[in-house]
């Protein structure tokens, strides 16, 4: 795929790295990536979609091209800010979907001008909007102080990933992905993850540990579909089903079987199914036959049909 790159600058000066992919005159859809992570995470999505849509994605501050930069849940909207003017003519709408800490810039920017005026609807990905460390099922103990304290510990942990391993692996699965995930889905998410400068990752260890995006959720008012992978345990469903309950314009909650947090890599056709949903119901580009009314939020639950079907990674 042949990217057009630039550089957002956000409203402290820093140049977020954006690459922009398929036909310009298409629908756009703009993908956040999370914590350790970078543009090269949404790969499966890039394959499928930018051969129909036109496609942005950016780098976070200290994540892949992008410059290390203070961290903070304001500076994530400051930044989605900067891209989606530097991206998207005045006026022009687009689907946005965040996975993760992507997810959580959606929710802190929700009230923000440039938000309001570029953002049709969104998909919000294996995220939460607050209490991340207590809720997290990374440390195999029981809900309570003991674990909170030695969740925070791991997730803030400045001792170095270093190289890739098979016990590194081994451990990326177990934290952040399902016990079904593919050998090679594991070994992208660990070449992903393992790049992220371990300053980045604890700083923003540190604003997670903090977050309440509770209000950002309750001005989120564009419509919205909300994934989960039921064996998330850095983000449990719990996070989801209470987003979902709190938005103003909650379309569907899709719960995935046999998923973990890194939805986007180890359920892609849902994933992109889902986009396109959106897309093809909320883009002022869409035409007419094409446009689906409101429906009333639906659940997709362990044992029922998925939206999109479950994918594989290609």
């Amino acid at each position: 795929m042949s990217a057009r790159t630039l550089s957002a600058v956000s409203a402290d000066g820093t140049r977020i790295h954006t690459e922009v992919y398929g036909p310009e005159d298409a629908p756009t859809v703009v993908l956040v990536h999370g914590w350790t992570c970078s543009t090269r995470f949404w790969s499966a999505q890039l394959r499928d979609l930018a051969a129909e849509f036109r496609v942005v994605v950016y780098d976070q501050r200290g994540h892949g091209r992008t410059p290390a930069a203070p961290v903070g849940t304001e500076l994530l909207a400051d930044d989605l800010e900067a891209v989606l003017r530097a991206t998207l003519a005045p006026g022009r709408k687009a689907v946005l979907a965040g996975h993760s800490m992507g997810a959580m810039a959606l929710m802190a920017a929700s009230g923000r001008p440039a938000f309001t005026e570029h953002a049709a609807a969104v998909l919000l990905c294996s995220t939460g909007g607050s209490h991340l460390v207590e809720e997290s099922r990374v440390v195999p103990l029981r809900h309570g102080p003991l674990r909170t304290r030695l969740t925070g510990s791991v997730l803030g942990s400045r001792a170095p990933l270093g190289p890739v391993t098979p016990l590194s692996r081994r451990i990326l699965k177990y934290a952040t992905m399902a016990p079904g995930s593919t050998r090679a889905q594991v070994a992208e998410c660990a070449r992903i993850v393992h790049a992220c400068p371990r300053p980045v990752r604890v700083a923003w260890s540190r604003v997670l540990a903090g977050l309440d995006l509770r209000s950002g959720v309750r001005e989120l008012r564009v419509p919205a579909i909300v994934v989960t992978g039921l064996a998330d345990r850095l983000t449990p469903p719990v996070h989801a089903r209470r987003i979902a309950a709190t938005l103003p314009d909650c379309r569907a909650l899709v719960e995935l079987p046999g998923t973990g947090h890194m939805t986007p890599v180890e359920a892609p056709g849902v994933i992109n199914a889902e986009i396109r949903r959106l897309v093809r119901a909320h883009t002022a580009e869409r035409t007419a036959p094409e446009a689906a009314p409101k429906a009333a939020p639906t659940t997709a639950r362990e044992g029922s049909a998925v939206p999109g079907g479950r994918g594989s990674a290609g």
